[in-house]
């Protein structure tokens, strides 16, 4: 099964409702994410990848998300590889992330 996409309002109602939280990580460049990001999320890139699939549980859902939702896509599939059991790519990324919250 592929990877799929996910709206950022979709991600709201799932955060705020009684459903188990997705992981959800957060690949733009350490100085975006330290300066803003998604509540729980994790910073991932190429030096703490391999760290992150050791410890992941890949049974719960993973959320990818980058500034607009296009490097998202291929990260999303390329974990979707790696054996997650449901991968999403968050389309619009944290800049429509942020014009909700």
């Amino acid at each position: 099964m592929a990877f799929e996409h996910l709206s950022c309002a979709h991600l709201q109602e799932q955060l705020s409702g009684n459903q188990e939280r997705p992981t959800l990580i957060d690949i733009r460049d350490r100085a975006s994410f330290e300066q803003a990001h998604i509540e729980g999320a994790v910073h991932v890139d190429n030096s703490t990848v391999s760290d992150f699939l050791r410890q992941a549980d890949k049974l719960r859902p993973l959320v990818v998300y980058c500034y607009h939702g296009n490097s998202s896509q291929g990260a999303a599939d390329y974990f979707n590889q790696q054996g997650f059991a449901s991968t999403f790519s968050l389309d619009g990324g944290y800049e429509v992330w942020k014009t909700l919250s």
